[in-house]
């Protein structure tokens, strides 16, 4: 049966990417509203047999400066299965068909689609005109989005859960949840929290952070359908200072239960013990009931937004305060929002992009460690494939230009 082109609505373009395996955050139109603010537009093509949608992609554009041209970028798309051929050149035919009306003089691709998923994937897009860019690392600058992200699968209960947590992190999971921080979905407004927390961040790990009205787009874009939620953890110093005092009252009885045997040089060694535990207890106590006094309801420790598309949830940003870090806010925060996800009907929780097992002297080696000791998966995309419509312009901005502004980075470095 012959592939058409299909108009359909922004809400049927959804619920296809939603319910598809190839399915992306990213190709949902909604996110297309969030690239607003930083010069992109978007248009949809859509192709089916007999009236049913059999695949879509999402085009973002953006104007090259200067120039009357656009880039084209169907990010994590095509949507569709790409063991159906006569689907994906379809989708090639209406895509190219836009790209040229809006003057792009390439069209970029990076399916949400693993390596090992199709054979010959790359040989097959090769011969129809799209040239893959290689399996480098997967956050190595030539990619757009990250090659390789880490996956936690969390189709289980909570305790199969966090077994799956590598051993020091499932520690720390478990005293997580026994500290008192507590867990609260944010509203709009609480986004001034979140921001604020980022700019502690950012000033802590030396980046860059954005401006609210970028969360605050986001937030309006994808929150009313439900495909995000802000997450904030509070250390609310009643509660903590309740589970202190029970602490406190058990090592006390404890020291009396060991008082009251034989004293021996084990007993000696145990009361040593529970002396540092108590006194650890008591200056804990000290420093809740004085953060009682300054802050009585509380202060926010950290945050995050995590959003869905369909069965899979991702982690998109994460915040966190200086202060309190010994109550473990965000081991609380990562595994109560991998329950509200799986709750949600999400199967997997995507913590981001890394590259696979970095060298331990590698700026990304800390971000897979922490990353790997969620029970993750690493899950290796195909990579991007550029189809070009322009030959001269794309030599220009993506290979002359490229290599002009490294060759002058060079000369500068050796001034």
């Amino acid at each position: 049966m012959t592939v058409t082109k299909m108009n359909i609505t922004n809400e049927m373009h959804d619920n296809f990417v939603k319910t598809h395996p190839n399915g992306d955050m990213l190709q949902l139109s909604t996110w297309a509203q969030t690239k607003q603010l930083t010069g992109w537009y978007s248009r949809r093509v859509a192709v089916g047999r007999n009236g049913e949608v059999q695949g879509v992609a999402q085009l973002l554009f953006k104007k090259v400066p200067k120039l009357p041209f656009t880039m084209c970028y169907v990010s994590r798309g095509f949507v569709c299965d790409y063991n159906d051929k006569a689907v994906v050149l379809a989708l090639k035919d209406a895509t190219i068909e836009t790209a040229r009306r809006e003057k792009s003089y390439s069209i970029k691709i990076d399916p949400d689609v693993e390596v090992d998923a199709i054979p010959d994937l790359v040989t097959y897009m090769n011969s129809i005109g799209f040239v893959h860019k290689g399996f480098k690392d997967g956050l190595h600058p030539d990619y757009i989005q990250p090659r390789m992200t880490m996956i936690t699968n969390i189709d289980k209960d909570e305790d199969a859960l966090i077994q799956s947590f590598e051993s020091r992190n499932r520690s720390s999971v478990k005293q997580s949840l026994k500290k008192g921080v507590e867990l609260e979905i944010g509203t709009r407004d609480d986004l001034k929290i979140f921001a604020e927390l980022m700019k502690e961040t950012g000033e802590r790990d030396g980046f860059l952070v954005r401006d609210i009205s970028y969360f605050e787009t986001i937030y309006d874009a994808l929150n009313p359908a439900g495909d995000a939620e802000l997450f904030l953890t509070k250390l609310v110093p009643g509660n903590v200072l309740s589970i202190l005092h029970q602490s406190l009252k058990h090592n006390e009885d404890e020291k009396e239960r060991i008082l009251s045997r034989k004293q021996t040089k084990k007993t000696e060694n145990q009361l040593k013990e529970i002396e540092i535990v108590l006194n650890k207890l008591n200056e804990q106590i000290a420093e809740m009931e004085d953060l009682k006094i300054k802050h009585p309801k509380g202060i926010y420790l950290s945050g995050a937004i995590l959003t869905f598309c369909g069965k899979k949830a991702y982690y998109l940003y994460g915040a966190s305060s200086n202060e309190y870090r010994g109550y473990l806010p965000n081991h609380k925060m990562q595994i109560e929002m991998m329950k509200y996800a799986r709750d949600k009907g999400a199967t997997s929780y995507d913590f981001g992009g890394t590259d696979n097992n970095p060298d331990k002297s590698s700026d990304h080696y800390g971000l897979w460690q922490f990353k790997k000791s969620w029970g993750t998966r690493l899950s290796e995309k195909i990579g991007e494939f550029d189809y070009v419509l322009n030959q001269p312009m794309y030599t220009l901005i993506e290979v002359a230009k490229p290599k002009v502004k490294a060759w002058t980075k060079k000369i500068n470095m050796r001034r």
